[in-house]
């Protein structure tokens, strides 16, 4: 690859972290809120690496028109094709960032095995009460107490459509590092039609009595009651309690 070629690449695709991770939330889309300082130190280290090469390019140059006493060559090699593809990526963080994942990941990729706990705390008297997708399969799955029957509960997520029947899921995709080792979380819903994939809702219900209560046999699952519709939160990517835009 010619070194003008080099140069523009790197600056490109520095600009690009950059832009992403300090004046917009799209690297949300990829890592963990965790990695920003990772990302914009690479941003960084690639602008300066191309304002480098540029900089090595002139003196070369200079060099050269310098030194008439001696035969100079000439390098005919070409950018091969499929370099130039390259500034696909570097050019979308800049322009145009790739979709969310969504639905679509989100039924083709490995759900979220749920930790074991061995103890839980009361839950609140709040009604209805927040809680995570994860904190709810937890309840209904492992505790012993049943403090879930009963209950009415508020989950938000995304809708997934159940590929095998016309029944749907609230789901979140959760990044352990970054989007290629997503996995998801899912509760099944009851009750109401599945509205369009990839809408975020708050979703009121209480739990679908499927299985015995507090063991495994149970069902992650919701008898709907009231479902609402809601912007996509800023920590999209988490099953944290949705933090929403300031």
């Amino acid at each position: 690859m010619r070194r003008p070629v080099q140069t523009l690449l790197l600056t490109l695709t520095g600009l690009g972290l950059l832009h992403t991770a300090l004046f917009t939330d799209t690297y949300l889309r990829y890592v963990k809120a965790g990695l920003r300082p990772l990302l914009i130190a690479s941003g960084v280290v690639l602008l300066l690496l191309g304002l480098a090469v540029a900089a090595s390019r002139d003196g070369q140059d200079d060099a050269a028109r310098g030194d008439h006493g001696h035969e100079h060559g000439h390098d005919h090699s070409g950018t091969p094709r499929v370099a130039w593809l390259l500034f696909l990526p570097a050019l979308s963080l800049l322009l145009h960032a790739p979709p969310a994942l969504g639905a679509y990941t989100a039924a083709r990729s490995n759900s979220k095995p749920v930790t074991v706990q061995k103890g839980f705390d009361p839950l609140p008297a709040t009604s209805p009460l927040p809680l995570t997708l994860t904190d709810f399969t937890k309840r209904v799955q492992q505790d012993r107490s049943r403090a879930v029957k009963g209950r009415t509960v508020r989950l938000t997520g995304f809708v997934t459509p159940d590929e095998r029947d016309d029944g749907w899921y609230l789901t979140r995709i959760i990044f352990t590092c970054c989007a290629a080792d997503s996995q998801t979380v899912k509760v099944r819903m009851y009750g109401t039609e599945a509205p369009p994939a990839d809408t975020w809702l708050a979703v009121t219900g209480t739990w679908h009595p499927r299985g015995t209560l507090g063991t495994k046999t149970a069902e992650a699952a919701l008898d709907v009651t009231a479902t609402e519709q809601i912007a996509q939160p800023v920590n999209a990517y988490t099953d944290d309690l949705p933090l929403t835009p300031s």
